[in-house]
């Protein structure tokens, strides 16, 4: 009809293929919160494989075989473990039981330093009003409460253990059963995956190492000075919760503080200002120092992993946010995706891997999984260079 506007019809039409790759990405969401304790289980123990591999093999090159140098590492490991834990844990015990049961006189004491300083009304009116009476009982029922997942996280550590030996034990099957699944043309780059996860993890250790050790001797220092009794255990204590990030400073100041209240407010002034001042130090200028040169992550993206594992599994998955943050962006510059800010990979860098790849494929013809997973990753670690860290 005359004048009647043309109706146009806008028709979407969704390939099968598409809505096949939208189901198989929408199940393997599903199946990972599911499973969601398994990967963390798994992602651990492949940290743990990570920081003892270099271990197991300066000691094989040194004479000792597989199976002895696993016995011997997990022996000395859990000889020190044993040794902490018998070291800290009564001293710790033994300082909240006292705490607990002077806490009124203490109260009182503290109350009477705030009422003869000026300004101090707020901070002792909110003193006044925590049930120092009621912290023993709150505390037994809070512990109680927890048992029965502490007991669930021995379970989870134990079979994490396991795992991580017998990953350890035989590495050649291990990393076969994932070579079998990759196809034969990107067996390089899963090698090179592989050998730079390595390396992260390694230095994120490493860097754990120092942190622990630098506040475990401040502490240690600091805590003699004023002539603390158990200042090794609260030493070790601190340098144990100094892994956890965000937190774990202030967990490891508050027994340290505790522990010279006894000395009066000035002490306990000075060791509060001490551990505070230690906190901006290791966060401002070694931890950059000692975690930017090894997994190479701009302080944002520090940030928001950080705040994402934590917010997604806690202090575990504090934990586990650097290396897996490191992890991603290597493995996505590996794969040549081109993130912004990001150049490019060069003609040198690709001709280079093409002809480790044509060398490869000549090597590890008609040779298993894991032997040709055993030739890939021996061709990456004989060609690859060492990795410059940025500055």
């Amino acid at each position: 009809m005359h004048g009647m506007a043309s109706r146009t019809a806008l028709r979407i039409e969704i390939a099968p293929r598409t809505i096949v790759w939208a189901l198989i990405a929408a199940g393997l969401v599903w199946a990972a919160f599911r499973l969601s304790t398994v990967l963390v289980v798994v992602t651990v123990a492949l940290v743990l494989v990570g920081t003892l591999d270099p271990v197991v093999a300066w000691l094989e090159r040194h004479g000792l075989k597989r199976g002895r140098a696993l016995i011997l590492i997990f022996v000395a490991l859990s000889a020190v473990v044993a040794a902490v834990l018998l070291l800290t844990v009564p001293p710790l015990v033994m300082q909240l039981l006292d705490m607990l049961q002077h806490a009124p006189e203490r109260r009182t004491s503290i109350l009477h330093w705030l009422d003869e300083r000026n300004g101090g009304e707020p901070i002792a009116h909110a003193i006044r009003a925590v049930p120092v009476d009621d912290l023993v009982t709150r505390a037994g029922d809070t512990l109680l409460g927890y048992s029965s997942r502490i007991l669930m996280l021995v379970g989870y550590s134990i079979s994490t253990l396991f795992l991580a030996i017998y990953l350890l034990a035989d590495p050649v099957r291990s990393k076969g059963l994932l070579y079998a699944l990759v196809p034969r043309a990107h067996h390089l780059k899963l090698a090179r995956i592989l050998l730079e996860l390595k390396r992260i993890v390694g230095g994120y250790m490493r860097g754990q190492l120092i942190t622990s050790v630098a506040i475990g001797m401040f502490v240690f220092i600091v805590l003699t000075a004023f002539g603390v009794r158990d200042a090794l255990a609260l030493a070790l204590f601190a340098a144990l919760t100094d892994i956890i990030p965000f937190v774990g400073g202030y967990v490891a100041s508050t027994p340290a503080v505790i522990s010279v209240s006894g000395s009066g407010a000035g002490a306990l002034a000075v060791v509060a200002l001490l551990m505070i001042l230690y906190q901006e130090f290791e966060s401002r200028i070694l931890v950059p120092r000692v975690y930017g040169r090894v997994l190479r992550l701009p302080p944002a993206i520090v940030i928001v992993a950080l705040l994402v594992g934590g917010t997604l599994l806690g202090i575990l998955g504090a934990l586990l946010a650097l290396p897996i943050a490191a992890g991603l962006q290597m493995i996505i510059r590996e794969l040549h995706v081109e993130l912004p800010g990001e150049p490019p990979a060069d003609d040198a860098t690709r001709a280079h891997e093409e002809q480790a790849e044509q060398v490869y494929e000549q090597l590890a013809e008609g040779a298993r999984a894991a032997d040709a997973g055993a030739i890939a990753t021996e061709l990456v670690e004989n060609t690859e260079p060492e990795p410059q860290p940025k500055p």
